[in-house]
Formats: C-alpha cells, structure tokens, sequence
C-alpha cells in the first residue's frame, strides 16, 4: 500500500514538472526545459488480471526537442521484482505511445538508490536484449538546499531536497530555508509546498520539524497542514485551560492533590475526559478518584 512519502515522491513531478529538467542535469542526463506537460492515465493494465500502473506519468512537451514521456517511480526499497514491472512500463508505453520514453525512480536511502541505479542486463546470458539503466534521485545526488535564496528560486527543488534527505541527521537544516522562503511566498505557491513536504517527511522525527516550521514560520498560511496545527493549538490550549479550573476546583474544596495526580491532569489533552474529571471533583474527598468510576455521584452513576 502506497504511503505519504511514497506519495509525495512522484506527484511533486506532477505539480511541477518543469523540476525534472532540473534535476535531471544534476543526474548527468540533461533533459531540456520543459514548456507544457500533462499527467496521463498511469494504468498500463491489458486485458489480463494482472494490474501495472506506474506511480507517475507524464507527457512532457519540449520547444525544440519534441514530446516525451517520463514515468516516475517513488522506491522505499529495494525489490527484485521491479527489475521486470520497469521494463514492461518501458516497453509497453515505447510500443503504445511511440515517443521516447525514460523512466526515473526517487529514493529516500541511499542503498537503495544505489541498487535501483544499478545496469541490469535482461535476457539470456549469452545475449541480453536491453539493458535497464533508470536516472535515480535520492540522498546521493540531490543536493542539500540550505540556502534561503537558493530555497526561494527553486521551491519544488528545495522540497525534493528535504524529502530525500529526509533521514539525515541535519535535515533540519534544509527544512528551514524553504519555511523562510515561503514567508513572502503568494499562498497559493507555498501551499503546495507545504503539503508536500509534509507528506514526503511521513511520521519521521523530521515531520515533527516541519510542523513546528510552519506553525512559527507560516503562521498566516490556511494550508490544510498550517489549519490542522492551529487547530491543535486551539484544542491544546483549551485543555490546558480545563486543567487549571480542574486543579483550582480541587484546592478550593480542600482535597489534596498529589504529584503523580497533579502531572496527570497537567498532561491530558482530552478535553472531554477532563470534563467528566471536572464532574466528578465536585464531590470526590480523594484526587485519585476523579479517575475512576467511583468518583461520581449516585445519581452520576
């Protein structure tokens, strides 16, 4: 099942397609600019049980070097298997759409680039028919983008650059340059952007980074990302809020609260269950029974 960084791997060549160009000449192959592109259908299922689709699709148009097609494959490990589903896509789209065609495969760890940019050989040993050799993007040849004005000329760079490095140790440091970036960015282009990244990141520590990025650096954004952060806070603050009036309500009828007590009403973040504690420390004698069951009331019961 496909992933968030997974996900965000691929469709980041969708929103920006003119970004292969870019890194495509930092991989040695030197695609030219494009000047439009269209996703088209990545189902390259026949009439057969057996489903191919490839991540990312797309028809990439050129001023003097014609249309071609560029299949882009988001790769979290390494897998045998793709050996062959990577020469059929070749095959299958050089034989439905007539048009040069290449394929490149983004990667998160190194080992596995290394082993997806491996030539493979395909065919008898004695006479292999074609030679499988896709670009490869990933920590081993994208570069750091730690430089706010390099970050603010290229945000679909700087967001692939965080999203392959997103196990390194310092990518804090490139998740800054596009939040600062971003900062008089037009909403609708940083957006994009944060999502992105976002996703790329996954449940990694480096998401947690982002998140709070944003949540300092992009506060005036209403990203679907920046929105669920603000809102977090709003429900983060209203607990702690509930908290306090639930400990004053304590002190107020005189009931002892101990520490242990004390850290867990402190540390809840459920507003609702600090509710039903608010309930019950109308009438309990004991701290630890606004915790229970016990604590409440008969006609609570």
């Amino acid at each position: 099942m496909a992933n968030a960084p997974h996900e965000a791997m691929h469709r980041i060549f969708q929103k920006y397609p003119g970004l292969f160009s870019r890194v495509s000449d930092m991989l040695g192959a030197a695609f030219p600019e494009s000047t439009t592109a269209n996703v088209i259908c990545n189902d390259l299922t026949e009439n057969q049980p057996l489903e191919r689709r490839v991540d990312t699709l797309l028809r990439i148009e050129t001023e003097h070097d014609g249309p071609f097609l560029l299949a882009v494959e988001a790769q979290g490990r390494r897998d045998p298997d793709k050996h062959a589903s990577w020469a059929y896509y070749f095959s299958y789209l050089l034989a439905k759409y007539r048009l040069p065609t290449t394929l490149l495969v983004v990667c998160q760890d190194r080992a596995t680039a290394e082993w997806a940019a491996r030539p493979v050989r395909l065919g008898a040993a004695q006479w292999p028919v074609l030679t499988l050799h896709p670009l490869v993007a990933g920590p081993h040849n994208i570069p750091f983008v730690t430089d706010v004005a390099e970050a603010r000329k290229d945000l679909a760079l700087a967001a692939l650059s965080a999203i392959t490095h997103a196990d390194n140790p310092d990518v804090g440091a490139i998740l800054k340059s596009p939040s600062t970036a971003l900062r008089d960015t037009p909403e609708t282009i940083a957006n994009p952007i944060i999502e992105l990244t976002a996703q790329g990141l996954g449940n990694r520590p480096a998401a947690q980074q982002w998140r709070n990025l944003v949540a300092v650096d992009l506060s005036f954004y209403v990203s679907p990302l920046s929105e669920e952060i603000r809102d977090e806070g709003r429900e983060e603050g209203r607990a702690e809020g509930q908290a306090r009036s639930l400990l004053q309500m304590l002190e107020l009828r005189g009931v002892d609260v101990p520490a242990e007590a004390r850290e867990k009403i402190e540390g809840c973040r459920d507003t609702g269950l600090l509710d039903q504690w608010f309930s019950r420390a109308v009438t309990v004698t004991s701290a630890e029974d606004i915790f229970t069951e016990a604590g409440l009331r008969p006609d609570q019961a």
